[in-house]
């Protein structure tokens, strides 16, 4: 499989299409439900109204959306779509097929995300995410779920020390497999009871349902923000999760060209860690 620092890849047809998608994203600079003047939740909380305004909007699904119509959901304004895949060493959503199959035909940007589980190996879930995700050069950048495990039999919340252990290990078998920094998603107990603090590379997926980011992860940046978990959205039957990009349609270009956060690109790159943007 290829590696972080495989070797560089011509992105010339990439890049044209991506400008053509910039000229859009620019066009339409607004939440997927804005031009309903409702921000799209069933449960709408006035501290996270800044997102609902945000240019770049996503979703974060499982098997509990159902089937859903990938092109009605990109036809509503949704940009990126995350999906989940797998779940500790021996689980894989049964949508996670279907889901990334019918995401990646509807030309709506996609990605998948494992779920962290706390009862056994870093190795033996790096090894079941790598068996069962594919290597897809379009892809997104995959992303870490990361969060105890409450309503599982594993209660052990266990050493900090052997947590963060894990998570790195898990994060490099990730990078390695997709030649793409995993994104870090966690909630605000997890991150006040294990990651704050500490420095990653890895550009960060905050859930903030009733207030903005900066106020609940003490200064952490955030790469994409989860304001809601009773979303609505046109194409899916059920509430889902909602998410914006922090940045402006010229950065979720640069993220999705290069796989990296853009304010990071220039200190990744020199490690060979950025895809190329030529």
């Amino acid at each position: 499989m290829p590696s972080a620092y495989a070797r560089p890849v011509s992105y010339t047809a990439r890049t044209l299409a991506m400008l053509c998608l910039l000229v859009l994203l620019a066009a339409c600079g607004r939440s997927p439900s804005s031009h309903l003047g409702v921000p799209g939740d069933n449960d709408p909380h006035e501290g996270v109204r800044r997102a609902w305004g945000l240019p770049v909007q996503g979703l974060d699904v499982a098997r509990y959306q159902g089937r859903i119509d990938f092109d009605k959901v990109k036809a509503g304004g949704v940009h990126f779509v995350y999906m989940k895949s797998t779940e500790g060493k021996d689980y894989i959503d049964p949508s996670f097929y279907d889901n990334w199959k019918r995401a990646r035909a509807s030309g709506v940007a996609f990605g998948a995300y494992h779920f962290m589980t706390w009862c056994s190996l870093a190795s033996e879930q790096a090894a079941w995410f790598v068996a069962n995700v594919p290597n897809d050069d379009d892809a997104l950048p995959p992303v870490l779920d990361l969060e105890w495990n409450n309503a599982s039999s594993c209660k052990n919340k266990h050493d900090r020390a052997d947590i963060l252990e894990k998570v790195r290990v898990m994060l490099a078998a990730m990078e390695r497999h997709t030649g793409k920094v995993p994104v870090i998603y966690t909630d605000m107990t997890f991150h006040r009871d294990i990651l704050e603090g500490e420095q990653f590379d890895n550009p960060f997926w905050l859930r903030s349902t009733a207030a903005e980011p900066h106020t609940r992860y003490h200064g952490r940046p955030y790469l994409i923000w989860q304001w809601t978990q009773t979303g609505t959205m046109s194409g899916i039957n059920a509430e889902v999760d909602r998410n914006s990009f922090y940045g402006t349609p010229d950065d979720w270009v640069t993220f999705q060209l290069t796989g990296c956060d853009p304010r990071m690109v220039e200190v990744l790159t020199a490690q060979g860690r950025c895809r190329s943007m030529k």
